[in-house]
Formats: structure tokens, C-alpha cells, sequence
């Protein structure tokens, strides 16, 4: 196996080209943007079998003093969905890749996969290695909206006439002018969020707003222009279910905000996500990556309801430090000194 690092863009581009499941954000524009805020660089790999077949894993190493010893993400928290990209990924170029990742001179590497990869995945194991149990939710694309319209529970298509009756209408956009709309709407769930973790809203506040800043969310708009699409949906024309959603081989609902008193009984948020379940059906993207569920049921329930089903998968850490576990405990001290409850 021969490695390249940085990928190169042009074969980096031609591999995204032959996978049919690749993920909008392992495109190289989602590094720039990355590279272009200043917290990180450019570490992407690309891998040449013997064969003929090529990788690409989206890389990215921290700067600063906040990474001592190098950390490596595919893709730090907060950042999307990482891994492999390139069709044909299995269990043997899954090890070859790890392989190579713990010969890097670094004190963790974080990969976390396409969840559709978990089986290629799954034998990722032994010292140094640490599995975070996850599950996503995927809805399957194919045979087109209609057929994707017919596996709708029916309280599903009821909800979106629902919306259709009270007059909600969403709009989209390219460009980003939609975003201080779908901000507004995240600052609000924050609060909402807070109280049901039993978290001050002041620390809610910081957290979210440390994860996503708004000028993220811009940087990654002006890189990969009609890929990054802003949905919101107007209730009497006031915001009230804001969504950002990636489009290219694959679709990805990545963030989602609401005035949950303004949008839940006229059902806006099942309109909002029928628009861009249909307009990922139009851009011929084969499945719909409806992001973490964790462990909440009632998120998980409001998934299925739209076709979505559950994928159990694990976010691969190789350290040379017990990072994870000291970050643990750090975490669940703080947790049981707030009185926090996780959101499941």
C-alpha cells in the first residue's frame, strides 16, 4: 500500500467520483474550510493498493498547545462524518488503514466512519484502541420520492398535510443568507435544550456557541457553494424549524433548530424535512444521513417516521494515552456536580 500525504486533490476528487456512498463532507472543500478558521491542518491520506483501488481518508491534525503531541480527527467533534471514502471499502483496507494511522507519531487519532461502513469496521480492535458504541439513522433513497413517499408511515403523510393546511412554506437557500434565521433558532433550542439537561443556560450557551459559531457555518457555505443548503419553515412568516442539510453522492441533515411553540402544532418540522428528503431525491443522491441519534428515543421516533432506519456503529480512537478514559471521568464529575441529564 503506498501513502500520500496530504491527498493529492486531483485523485482525491476521482475517488469521490467512483463511490457511489460518499459523504458531502469528504470533499476537499470541508478540509479548506477547516484549514481556513485556523484550528487545523490539512493531514488527509490517500492510499494506493497493489490492485488499483484507492482511499481517501479526510484528515486533519489540531494546531496549537490545545493538541500536544499531535491529535488527529476524521473528523474532530463537531465537524461531520469522516472515515473512508472510495467504493469497495472492507474489513482488509479498513486494517491496512488503521495500521497506518498507528504508525503516526501522534497522542490520539479519532476516526468516525460512514455508519453504512460499520461492518468494515467492526474487527478494529486490541491495545490502544477504543470503541465508542454510536447509532445513526439512514433513510434509503432508492426508487426515486415516490417510492420513498410510499414507505411513509401514514401519521407521516398526515403530519405533512397537516403543514400544508396551516400554511407553512419553507424556504432554501445556496448562499447562506438563511443562516442569522436558522442561528436565532439554535440560540433558542439551546435554551430549550439546557433546561431539559438540567444545565445553565449561560454554559449551554458557551458550549453551543464554542461548537458551532455562526462563522463556521459561513465558511462552509462559501466553500461548497449549492452543497451547503439552509432550510427554514415559516409559520404566519416567522421562523419556526431552521435545518442545514449537504447534498453530493449522499445526503447529510447535520443541524437542526426550532421554536419548538411555534412549530410543533401546525407540524412544521415535518414538512421541513420532507422538502429536503425530496430535493435529495431530485439531486439523485442514493441515501439520506440523518445524523447521531444517541440514545433518545423520542429523536430516534421521530426519525423512523420518516423511512429512516437505525445503524449501530463505533467511533475508532487509537491512543498512546488513556485520553478517553481521563476525559470521562472529568466529564461525568462536572455532570454529577451541575445535576446534568444526558439527553436520552
Amino acid at each position: 500500500m503506498r501513502v500520500i500525504a496530504p491527498a493529492p486533490r486531483e485523485p482525491w476528487r476521482e475517488v469521490l467520483a467512483r463511490d457511489p456512498h460518499a459523504l458531502p463532507e469528504h470533499a476537499p472543500e470541508w478540509i479548506d474550510a477547516m484549514v481556513a478558521r485556523g484550528a487545523y491542518e490539512d493531514a488527509s491520506r490517500l492510499y494506493e493498493f497493489s490492485d488499483g483501488r484507492r482511499f481517501v481518508l479526510p484528515l486533519v491534525r489540531r494546531r496549537g498547545p490545545s493538541a500536544p503531541g499531535g491529535w488527529y480527527g476524521s473528523y474532530p467533534t463537531g465537524w461531520g462524518i469522516g472515515g473512508l471514502a472510495g467504493a469497495g471499502v472492507d474489513a482488509g483496507v479498513v486494517a491496512a488503514v488503521v495500521d497506518d494511522l498507528r504508525s503516526l507519531d501522534a497522542v490520539r487519532v479519532t476516526v468516525r466512519p460512514d455508519p453504512l461502513q460499520a461492518h468494515a469496521w467492526a474487527a478494529v480492535d486490541g491495545p490502544g484502541i477504543t470503541r465508542i458504541a454510536r447509532r445513526a439513522h439512514v433513510i434509503d433513497l432508492s426508487g426515486g420520492v415516490e417510492a420513498v413517499r410510499a414507505r411513509l408511515p401514514r401519521s407521516t403523510r398526515r403530519g405533512i398535510r397537516v403543514a400544508e393546511r396551516h400554511g407553512v412554506r419553507v424556504e432554501r437557500d445556496w448562499d447562506g443568507s438563511l443562516l442569522p434565521l436558522y442561528y436565532e433558532l439554535y440560540l433558542t433550542s439551546l435554551k430549550r435544550w439546557a433546561a431539559h439537561q438540567h444545565e445553565p443556560v449561560a454554559l449551554a450557551r458557551l458550549r453551543g456557541v464554542r461548537r458551532d459559531p455562526v462563522d463556521k457555518f459561513y465558511e462552509l457555505a462559501a466553500r461548497l457553494g449549492d452543497a451547503f443548503r439552509v432550510y427554514i419553515a415559516f409559520v404566519d412568516d416567522r421562523p419556526a424549524a431552521g435545518s442545514i442539510s449537504l447534498f453530493g453522492r449522499t445526503a447529510h441533515d447535520t443541524r437542526g433548530a426550532m421554536d419548538r411553540d411555534l412549530a410543533t402544532r401546525p407540524r412544521a418540522n415535518e414538512l421541513l424535512q420532507w422538502t429536503t428528503i425530496t430535493e435529495a431525491c431530485a439531486a439523485g443522491c442514493s441515501v439520506y444521513h440523518l445524523g447521531e441519534s444517541g440514545r433518545s428515543a423520542s429523536l430516534a421516533q421521530f426519525k423512523e417516521r420518516f423511512g429512516a432506519r437505525p445503524v449501530d456503529y463505533a467511533e475508532i480512537r487509537i491512543e498512546r494515552l488513556p485520553v478517553t478514559r481521563i476525559d470521562g471521568a472529568v466529564r461525568s464529575g462536572v455532570k454529577r456536580l451541575l445535576g446534568f441529564r444526558d439527553a436520552g
